[in-house]
């Protein structure tokens, strides 16, 4: 995937890693905006899993062009890699006034990769209104472990967002966030397309780290959430520390002291 290296700094990663996702707001093209609609009502071919995506998207393709723009190649590099594969990609849609809403989901059985994860691209064409439900997502919920809709008779949590978003917006989520597409109320169709990247190589300072260790990095990855219980809400903090431990090589990061003192184990001193 050619990029012009509009990496992600350092703070936007942590905040990835931190929330779970990552919106890019209005950064696809009002042509290419236009151009989805179509391109959806068309249909699109599948693609078997694993596919490389210069053989999934061919040269010239309406999701090649969308993938290969600048602020998208560059964020999916800094969180993927170069060379992802395409898990899969589908386009979702709500009808008008439909009376119905996905439960609260994680797209995943139980993944307990510590050092890895894959990237769901979510794309929407249009402008999207609070009428129209938009997508529900639960910030700094992609680590605890959840098997697919475990989550399901959950309805509301404290600090959860419904996407409202201007046409030609990005979102990239961690695999492992609890989303769901709400209800649409409106009398607009909705649409949303949605791409999962897998990972060809470690995941290991793909950003642009000259940030690194601005204090701001530390503060972000230190971020609680509203629906976080005192108790197991900490081991949110902790699963954090343990994934930018993998993500920059570095075994002492720490947030806190939080990962060191549990951690500690003193080399047993030999007798004089």
């Amino acid at each position: 995937m050619p990029t012009t290296r509009q990496l992600l700094t350092s703070l936007q990663t942590a905040r990835f890693v931190a929330h779970g996702f990552l919106r890019l707001d209005g950064v696809v093209p009002r042509e290419l905006n236009e151009e989805a609609l179509g391109v959806f009502a068309a249909g699109l071919p599948s693609v078997p899993y694993g596919t490389p995506v210069p053989k999934a998207f061919p040269e010239g393709s309406f999701a090649r062009r969308l993938v290969d723009l600048p602020a998208v190649a560059g964020a999916l590099e800094s969180l993927v890699g170069p060379d992802p594969t395409v898990d899969h990609h589908h386009v979702h849609t709500r009808e008008p006034r439909e009376g119905s809403a996905q439960p609260l989901h994680a797209d995943a059985l139980i993944d307990l990769r510590t050092d890895a994860f894959d990237v769901q691209l979510m794309y929407y064409p249009q402008a999207v209104t609070a009428d129209m439900g938009g997508t529900l997502i639960v910030p700094g919920s992609h680590l605890r472990r959840i098997n697919e809709s475990d989550t399901g008779r959950y309805q509301n949590l404290r600090g959860q967002t419904r996407l409202t978003c201007p046409a030609g917006t990005v979102v990239l989520l961690h695999h492992g966030i609890w989303h769901g597409g709400r209800r649409n109320e409106s009398d607009t169709v909705r649409h949303m397309y949605k791409i999962r990247f897998n990972p060809t190589v470690p995941q290991v300072r793909l950003w642009d780290t000259g940030d690194l260790h601005d204090p701001a990095v530390g503060e972000e990855l230190g971020h609680t959430f509203p629906w976080y219980e005192p108790a197991t809400g900490r081991l949110e903090i902790h699963n954090r520390i343990r994934l930018w431990r993998s993500l920059t090589a570095d075994p002492d990061f720490d947030v806190e002291y939080w990962a060191t003192r549990i951690t500690n184990r003193p080399a047993r001193r030999r007798s004089a």
